[in-house]
């Protein structure tokens, strides 16, 4: 889902932003959105940028229609009115080219070579702006990028967050070390640039790993989270949070799954990989209780939080593995009537499936942002008692190859 960009020198960089909202009308069919993005050839992350947005939203649909036509029919894909700059979370990796310049981007597919990004069509411009700025600083603040062959630096990654309502950004410095010469100095500096910014927060990783965030996190400026709305619900987003990076979109999604679980405000409802509530909490005002349950402490903490700022009372957390914990309701008799899953890409293994069909909810709402392991799930859920009712593709990643879908299944005994 994310977008790779090869190496440009700095004064190749721009297309001018007028140029670009000049040229990315997506109302207007008739234009031509070639060559947008100087550097998709290389990229690959945005497989469709070069295509007008009718025609990718065309290509989705008929792979939704190809894979879920046999259960029901597909209902139109929910698209985008204006599908550019949407990533609210955006991470560079930092690096140097062969001359030793500073650079800053993404990994190039299947390596370790970073590729030089100074601006992305899908990514937040205020974020890639902050990204370059950053990497400006550098050299007066005497701070080394970090070498992974020779483990010797200290900036690794820069990550940031942006609120999309509220408009509050973090940035994550991802360092090798806790210490960072002259901190104080450095977020004046950066603030006094962009004094939107609400937090900044260092991330210690100091492993030889591909992950980007470490354990430790020293909040250096602000609260060490931003907050946004989605749904009108106010959520706490920390480092290591998950929270859909188009917020446009996830609200189309979750509206749409609340459509299609017809709640009447009667019923039990599990928010199974709840991960900080945000499903559960925009669900809780439509059911009688909503059960998330998630195994992520940290997520689960800031749910909890997220909860009370809402003013949230019919909503519980539970830090457990979400199959485990049906089959524990199950074996005590106690039942949910409807159950809410958002996998992860590689979507439900069979032990979670078959924890569902222990505990047979009458209805099943499955949003998933992997078609093909949604397409073998359902075949399974199926098979053991459950009919799909309802599919609905949403564009929750505008030109990329990624579509998100929201499926309604139901019990065929009830």
């Amino acid at each position: 889902m994310r977008t790779k960009h090869e190496k440009i020198q700095n004064n190749d960089v721009a297309i001018k932003k007028k140029d670009v909202n000049k040229r990315i009308d997506p109302k207007n069919n008739n234009e031509k959105l070639t060559q947008l993005c100087r550097y998709q050839k290389k990229c690959g992350g945005c497989s469709y940028i070069e295509k007008e947005y009718e025609k990718t939203l065309k290509i989705k649909q008929e792979y939704a229609e190809k894979l879920f036509g046999h259960f029901c029919k597909v209902s139109k894909i929910e698209g985008m009115e204006n599908p550019y700059f949407y990533r609210n979370k955006v991470h560079a990796a930092f690096g140097r080219d062969r001359k030793g310049n500073v650079i800053s981007g993404i990994y190039e597919e299947n390596s370790h070579r970073i590729i030089n990004i100074e601006k992305c069509m899908i990514e937040n411009e205020q974020a890639d702006e902050m990204i370059c700025y950053i990497k400006s600083l550098l050299k007066s603040f005497k701070i080394k990028v970090y070498d992974e062959d020779t483990g010797y630096g200290l900036l690794r990654h820069v990550l940031i967050r942006t609120g999309h309502i509220t408009g509050q950004v973090m940035v994550v410095l991802v360092l090798s070390s806790p210490i960072l010469p002259s901190k104080n100095n450095f977020v004046h500096s950066l603030r006094e640039k962009f004094p939107q910014i609400s937090t900044v927060v260092i991330n210690v990783n100091d492993k030889k790993t591909s992950m980007v965030l470490g354990e430790r996190n020293i909040v250096v400026y602000g609260k060490g989270f931003i907050e946004d709305i989605l749904c009108g619900k106010k959520y706490r987003i920390s480092p290591h949070s998950f929270y859909q990076i188009n917020s446009v979109q996830t609200e189309v999604l979750y509206r749409k799954a609340i459509e299609f679980a017809g709640l009447k405000g009667k019923e039990i409802v599990i928010d199974a990989y709840s991960g900080i509530g945000t499903i559960g909490m925009t669900v809780s005002e439509y059911a009688k209780e909503v059960l998330c349950v998630e195994l992520n402490k940290s997520a689960v903490k800031d749910a909890i939080a997220n909860a009370k700022t809402n003013q949230i009372k019919n909503v519980k957390f539970v830090c457990d593995d979400a199959g485990s914990f049906m089959v524990n309701m199950a074996n005590q008799g106690e039942q949910a009537d409807v159950v809410f899953m958002d996998p992860p890409r590689a979507g439900s293994d069979e032990k979670f499936l078959s924890s569902v069909i222990k505990l047979a909810p009458i209805k099943v709402v499955y949003i998933s942002c992997n078609p093909d392991t949604l397409a073998r799930d359902l075949k399974y859920l199926v098979k053991y008692g459950y009919e799909v009712l309802k599919v609905c593709p949403v564009d929750l990643f505008p030109f990329t190859e990624h579509v998100e879908t929201v499926v309604l299944l139901h019990r065929t005994d009830m």
